[in-house]
């Protein structure tokens, strides 16, 4: 079978549509499958809700999502850096399902899991709670966490094999393996693609098997979210 698709268009094509749920990979700007997003934008598909730890920077990232009215809701733990994701918020014209930053994480990886639900102390007596079941375990109040299930999942690698085994650099592991093993569907952005059997089995951060389609990319344009610069 082969993985390896010559752009991003050309890997989402037949797979993304209107009001669909995604996720997409990434720590702030760190990660984000940058040409998929393009691709995703240039698509023209909309009502989509994405899964996402935050919402890109204006005009970059899912930002340029945001600008073109792709997105209705949006599922992240951090959202700060955006004023059009502000905006649209304020004026009712995006929905928010705030989830907290580990609580997300592991809602993916149980969904990649094949684990339905979980239960965790994290946001019990808050309104992240409301709605959901609660449970007494030695003593302990716990909420039940659902796990997330996304139709496609974009994420962002360093290197890929032809088979789709994949390693991350540094901080771009944060969330792009769990939002990969969730993805029933899942279209990886690399900057290299090597012969299988090229990486390492101890080096394979995340196996093929959750990879069902690869591009290429070697020229990300990798914007840093804040520059700070020590005093003379």
């Amino acid at each position: 079978m082969n993985k390896v698709f010559p752009s991003a268009a050309a890997a989402l094509d037949g797979i993304v549509h209107d009001g669909q749920l995604l996720a997409v990979g990434g720590f702030g700007l760190c990660g984000i499958p940058e040409a998929l997003i393009d691709a995703l934008r240039d698509s023209g598909k909309k009502d989509l809700t994405v899964i996402s730890n935050n919402a890109g920077v204006d005009g970059f990232g899912l930002g340029k999502l945001l600008a073109t009215r792709q997105i209705s809701k949006m599922i992240a733990s951090y959202v700060g850096e955006n004023k059009e994701f502000e905006r649209q918020y304020l004026a009712g014209e995006l929905q928010l399902e705030f989830t907290p930053q580990g609580t997300l994480a592991e809602k993916l990886r149980a969904g990649g899991a094949g684990i339905p639900a979980f239960f965790t102390k994290t946001g019990v007596g808050t309104i992240v709670a409301e709605g959901k079941e609660t449970r007494e375990f030695d003593g302990v109040t716990y909420v039940m966490e659902r796990a997330l299930l996304p139709e496609v999942s974009l994420v962002k690698a360093l290197r890929a094999d032809k088979s789709g085994n994949l390693q991350f650099h540094r901080t771009a592991r944060n969330f792009n393996p769990n939002v990969a093993m969730a993805g029933k569907l899942t279209v990886v952005e690399v900057e290299e693609i090597v012969e299988t059997g090229a990486i390492d089995p101890d080096e394979v951060h995340l196996p093929g098997i959750f990879v069902h389609r690869i591009v290429l990319n070697t020229t990300p344009e990798k914007r840093i979210e804040q520059r700070t610069v020590r005093k003379a």
